[in-house]
């Protein structure tokens, strides 16, 4: 569903992204690994426009959205929800209204209609009678799970998720991925996570891609990747300062 080919960015000197491969399954659940400041969160950009490559492309559905105008890219990216690092809902808008939000931008629908779809999307992700609170009265994992069901608000093919679990205690941790891979399987969703969180990737992936020095360097099931030989993917997994990575 996803394809870059050989994507290239870099910010003055600093290059980030040194010719990237990779295909993402329809259907399914990749994350991304690799090291903070690594170029994770440019890469995810990248896949929905938010960003343009110096070179190469990047295909969703086999349509390459690089060479899209401003009008035709905001079409695919209806195909996207997004749920951001630490929520990024809107501190001035309840939870319903921060769900009603790209239902009101982007769909005709009655106000009755979309109260309905409020509601069964507050429930799928486990909350219900918080249509009223404000932001400021939830805890993190609730801001999560509101965050959540406004990235699906519009029935997307796709959902970006950009560090589902950080700041999260472990029970709340489990929690999400728990809701990230009944969600995937619910909406039939293509899911695209970045995280660090080691035991979280192989509970909620079924493919794991680890960006290092701006390449992707390997590509596969949590099997696969969990007994790589490549010495970079084995300090990584067990947190070791000895390796290849450099502690700078």
């Amino acid at each position: 569903m996803i394809r870059l080919e050989d994507v290239h960015k870099s910010f003055g000197r600093q290059t980030v992204l040194d010719g990237v491969d990779l295909e993402i399954e329809r259907g399914k659940t990749t994350v991304i690994i690799g090291r903070s400041g690594g170029g994770k969160s440019v890469l995810l950009k990248h896949i929905i426009g938010l960003m343009k490559p110096d070179s190469g492309r990047i295909f969703i559905d086999d349509v390459d959205i690089a060479q899209l105008n401003d009008r035709d890219l905001n079409e695919i990216r209806k195909k996207f929800g997004m749920l951001f690092q630490e929520a990024a809902l809107f501190d001035s808008m309840t939870v319903g209204e921060n769900v009603a939000f790209p239902l009101r931008e982007h769909t005709p629908y009655r106000e009755d209609e979309i109260r309905r779809i409020v509601s069964e999307r507050l429930q799928a992700v486990g909350l219900t009678g918080v249509e009223e609170k404000m932001p400021a009265e939830l805890s993190g994992g609730m801001r999560k799970r509101v965050g959540l069901a406004r990235a699906v608000a519009l029935n997307p093919e796709i959902v970006l998720f950009d560090e589902p679990t950080t700041g999260l205690d472990p029970v709340m941790t489990e929690a999400i991925n728990r809701l990230i891979i009944d969600t995937q399987k619910r909406f039939q969703l293509t899911c695209v996570v970045i995280s660090h969180d080691i035991q979280s990737i192989f509970e909620i992936g079924h493919r794991i891609a680890m960006l290092y020095e701006g390449k992707i360097i390997a590509h596969g099931s949590p099997d696969e990747i969990r007994t790589s030989a490549n010495p970079v993917i084995a300090q990584f997994l067990s947190g070791s300062i000895e390796g290849p990575i450099k502690i700078v």
